[in-house]
């Protein structure tokens, strides 16, 4: 049996929907499948650009550096909305790397040194074009030359976490901890840990 890759796509159309804060489009596109048999499909696409995104781990505290902070979706969803994440941001025009270490800051106060390039991923490829770019690094507390909390200018209203690892990864478990990519982050952690010493 063949599979989808097999497939030809057409796009049909690309219509904006929306510009306000990102781009949400519908996309009309022709698929032929494998089967040869054509279908229109109609989608709607939300574009915000792509991302990066940084586990910060302290090991001689064996503490990872998380933030909190308020996710309008998520309280839509029927959750509080505040949720505990790995700090990340869009790139906004720079490299990964560079972006991750603005953000870092901007959110944690901790200027980061050596930056380590670990995996990139759609994170909702259903209906999102985003790809986050993942990073760790290790830090100390000579570090953090800043309170952190985000930016004023953004309305950005962020509290800085210090947590043990193990105590990151059971808040996995009770739900205190629901983001995707601070999961797969923590994750990565657990299994690489003798690379972060």
């Amino acid at each position: 049996m063949s599979g989808g890759k097999d497939a030809t796509i057409h796009i049909v159309e690309k219509k904006l929907l929306s510009d306000n804060w990102c781009h949400l489009y519908k996309v009309s596109f022709d698929y032929s499948g494998a089967n040869g048999v054509t279908h229109r499909l109609e989608r709607e696409v939300y574009d915000r650009g792509n991302g990066a995104t940084i586990l910060l781990y302290d090991p001689a505290r064996d503490v990872v550096v998380l933030v909190r902070q308020f996710r309008i979706p998520a309280h839509l969803n029927g959750y509080s909305g505040w949720l505990i994440e790995t700090p990340a941001g869009l790139l906004d025009g720079e490299h990964p790397e560079e972006a991750i270490r603005r953000e870092a800051i901007e959110e944690t106060g901790y200027q980061v040194r050596d930056v380590r390039f670990l995996f990139k991923c759609f994170m909702s490829p259903g209906a999102v074009t985003e790809v986050v770019h993942f990073f760790a690094a290790i830090i100390d507390t000579s570090d953090r030359v800043s309170e952190g909390g985000g930016l004023d200018e953004e309305n950005e209203d962020i509290e800085v976490l210090e947590v043990p690892l193990a105590s990151a990864l059971g808040m996995i478990e009770t739900g205190e901890i629901c983001d995707g990519k601070t999961i797969m982050l923590l994750q990565w952690a657990q299994l690489n840990r003798a690379s972060l010493r």
